[in-house]
């Protein structure tokens, strides 16, 4: 499904989740990719969010153009600056670290961008990108220079999330980074939903079925499960199985 139905009350049904597959190209050669779109056609995923905080390789086109020869399933950009725009994509998470105080990642790097994205065909998902503290500093917290919301403040996320929505931003992303210690609480998760109207995409430190199911129950729109999955493949079933339960039981009770 296009990733802007979940802003599209007409064609969204309200309550069902979704799941996306963070993909780092770093962390990817061609054999494991495959394994990885096989995995991800026969278990249903949504989307992929391909990009990371810091990518050190040339690999992310040839990783986009081998998910596009394989996969039918939309491949989105998660960028951490204006050089990872790829055009080969479907569409881009246009982050703004709404958590953060670094203007080059509220605005900065967006000017960069926007000639580049205004002349391609991406379609682009403003979205406020809220770091959380889960446990240790992460890559992206150490690259972009911000302190991360505390763990237990709920309510600072809450009233980050009122601003961002505010402002226009379409989408929130509440992310504990990769290989966070732990995944955002359902106490955040649940505080945001009830400050925001806009699909919510939780990340981050989940890796097992119960943080999944937690999350959704919180209200996570998107469940984004990444290097879990890199580590364990068979965690990818587990998650796609957890929402599909989900949406089963919701449909049941309609």
């Amino acid at each position: 499904m296009p990733f802007n139905n979940l802003c599209n009350r007409q064609q969204h049904e309200p309550g069902r989740k979704h799941f996306a597959v963070l993909i780092d190209p770093d962390n990817l050669d061609e054999a494991s990719c495959l394994n990885l779109l096989s995995l991800s056609e026969t278990h249903q995923v949504d989307f992929f969010f391909v990009g990371g905080s810091l990518i050190t390789t040339d690999n992310q086109a040839a990783i986009i153009r081998l998910i596009k020869e394989n996969s039918a399933i939309p491949v989105i950009l998660f960028p951490s600056n204006s050089l990872h725009i790829d055009k080969q994509a479907d569409g881009i998470l246009l982050l703004s670290l709404i958590s953060g105080r670094n203007a080059d990642f509220l605005i900065g790097q967006h000017v960069l961008s926007a000639p580049i994205l205004k002349a391609s065909e991406l379609q682009v998902y403003p979205t406020g990108y809220m770091l959380v503290d889960t446990g240790r500093q992460t890559t992206a917290s150490y690259m972009s220079g911000t302190t991360p919301i505390p763990y237990d403040k709920p309510a600072i996320a809450a009233c980050t999330a009122m601003a961002g929505e505010l402002l226009g931003l379409r989408y929130i992303y509440l992310d504990g980074g990769s290989g966070a210690l732990h995944p955002v609480s359902p106490d955040m998760i649940r505080a945001v939903r009830q400050s925001v109207e806009v699909p919510i995409i939780v990340g981050g430190g989940i890796d097992t079925a119960a943080k999944a199911k937690a999350a959704l129950e919180a209200g996570a729109d998107v469940l984004v499960v990444g290097n879990h999955i890199e580590k364990n493949p068979g965690f990818l079933a587990e998650v796609s199985h957890t929402i599909a339960s989900y949406n089963l039981a919701l449909d049941i009770h309609r």
